[in-house]
C-alpha cells in the first residue's frame, strides 16, 4: 500500500481487547512503530453510527474496525458502495471474517501486515437491505446463541457448565418451524425445519475447518437448511466439520443460490445476524452484492488468491 494513513475506530469492549487492555495510545503506538499514520476514535461515550460517519468523512482512505464482528460488519455496512477500504484489527471473541481473510489474530502482527497488505474486493450479503458479511441464521440456533449471552465475558467452570445444561436442554425440547422457502433459481417449497443459514458464499469442506471460508468472491449465497438436530445429530456434524465430511450428512441440505426468499406466518423471526441475536420481519429477502467491499488483507493472502 503506498498511503499509510488510517482511520482507526476502536471499541476497546470487544472481547481480546477487553482481555489485553487495548488502548488508543497502544494501538497508536504500534501503528507508529510500523510508520503508519492513524487517527483512533476511542470514544465509545458516542454511537458507532455516529463515529462511522467521521471516519468516512475523513481523508484517510483505509478505515480500521478494532473490535468484534459487530463492529465490522457495522463498518462494513457503511463502506459497501465508497471508494475506502476496510481493515481489521480482531479485537472480537471470534473473529470470524478475519480468520477467513487470515488476518493475524494477534494486534501487534495484525497493525505490522497493514503496511504491506493490499486491496482485495469481497462479496456481501444483504437480508432486507442490510448488509453482513457471514451467515444470517433463523430457528434453533438463535436461540441457543442468546443464552450463550449470558456468560459472555464469564471463563468459570459454573458458567459453561450452567451454559453447557441450558445448551442441551434446548436442544431436546427444540420445535420445528414451517417456512417457505422461494430460490429465485430453484424449487419453491414448504419445509419443517429445525434451523436455516444463509451464508455469503460457501464454507469449507476439510480437515479442521470448521465454519471457514476459503473464496469470499464467489458471487453466490449458500443456503443451509438443517431438517432436525437431535443430541446425536449435533455430536455427528460437530465430528464431521473437524473431520471434514459434514456436507453429506442426511439432516443437512445446501444449495447455491444468488437470491432467496424465506416466507414465515409470523411478521418477526429471531436470527443469528453475524453472530448477533436479533429480531427481522417477515419476509425474508436475501440476496449477494458481488465484490460489493474493498478489504485490506495481508500480502500471503493475495499472493495466495492469485496462485489459486
Amino acid at each position: 500500500m503506498t498511503d499509510t494513513s488510517y482511520y482507526v475506530i476502536l471499541n476497546a469492549n470487544a472481547g481480546t481487547a477487553h482481555a489485553i487492555g487495548a488502548t488508543a495510545e497502544m494501538v497508536g503506538a504500534l501503528f507508529q512503530a510500523n510508520g503508519l499514520t492513524a487517527t483512533i476514535d476511542d470514544d465509545d461515550e458516542r454511537d458507532l453510527t455516529s463515529r462511522i460517519a467521521d471516519a468516512i468523512a475523513s481523508d484517510a482512505p483505509t478505515i480500521v474496525a478494532a473490535g468484534g464482528d459487530g463492529t465490522i460488519t457495522a463498518l462494513a455496512a457503511a463502506l459497501v458502495g465508497t471508494d475506502k477500504n476496510l481493515a481489521i484489527l480482531p479485537l472480537g471473541t471470534v473473529n470470524a471474517l478475519a480468520k477467513d481473510l487470515h488476518v493475524p489474530l494477534d494486534l501487534a502482527a495484525a497493525v505490522a501486515a497493514l503496511a504491506t497488505g493490499t486491496s482485495h474486493r469481497i462479496d456481501v450479503g444483504e437480508v432486507n437491505g442490510r448488509v453482513f458479511l457471514h451467515k444470517v441464521v433463523v430457528g434453533l440456533i438463535p436461540g441457543l446463541a442468546a443464552g450463550r449471552e449470558h456468560i459472555r465475558g464469564r471463563q468459570d467452570t459454573a458458567a459453561k457448565i450452567g451454559f453447557m445444561r441450558y445448551f442441551f436442554r434446548r436442544l431436546t425440547r427444540a420445535k420445528k418451524i414451517v417456512v417457505a422457502i422461494e430460490p429465485s433459481n430453484g424449487h419453491h417449497r414448504v419445509e419443517k425445519v429445525q434451523a436455516i443459514a444463509v451464508a455469503s458464499n460457501a464454507y469449507d469442506e476439510g480437515l479442521g475447518q470448521f465454519f471457514s471460508r476459503h473464496s469470499l468472491d464467489r458471487g453466490t449465497l449458500t443456503l443451509y437448511v438443517l431438517r432436525h438436530l437431535t443430541v446425536g445429530d449435533f455430536f455427528r456434524l460437530t465430528s464431521g466439520m473437524l473431520l471434514g465430511h459434514w456436507r453429506s450428512d442426511e439432516a443437512l441440505a445446501m444449495e447455491s443460490v444468488q437470491q432467496v426468499t424465506i416466507k414465515s406466518r409470523k411478521s418477526m423471526l429471531k436470527v443469528m445476524f453475524d453472530g448477533e441475536v436479533e429480531s427481522l420481519q417477515t419476509p425474508l429477502h436475501f440476496t449477494i452484492r458481488p465484490r460489493a467491499l474493498s478489504v485490506i488483507v495481508p500480502a500471503v493472502t493475495a499472493e495466495a488468491e492469485v496462485a489459486a
